[in-house]
């Protein structure tokens, strides 16, 4: 009888070790897989940087653009009231 028991405890332990050497298997795939999900959400994360200063620069030179615009405007219509004046 002590021997079926030790016999079905040893047989448990067994199951046991091979389940945890399963789950450090499967926790050392999860963890490769974090590391490169990290590395994937830093490059994204400097990639976004890089887009949203590259959209304000490009705001910053459409505004400058505009403003130029706006004083070409002012401009013609001083040269407008001008010619106006002259005749």
């Amino acid at each position: 009888m002590a021997l079926d028991r030790l016999d079905a405890l040893e047989s448990r332990i067994k199951d046991l070790v091979k389940l945890v050497q399963e789950l450090k298997k499967r926790n050392a795939a999860v963890e490769a897989d974090l590391t490169v999900v990290r590395q994937r959400l830093a490059e994204k994360d400097d990639s976004n940087r890089r887009w949203e200063q590259e959209r304000v620069d490009i705001k910053s030179r459409i505004e400058k653009v505009l403003g130029d615009v706006e004083l070409l405007e002012c401009f013609e219509e001083r040269k407008e009231v001008a010619i106006d004046k002259d005749h």
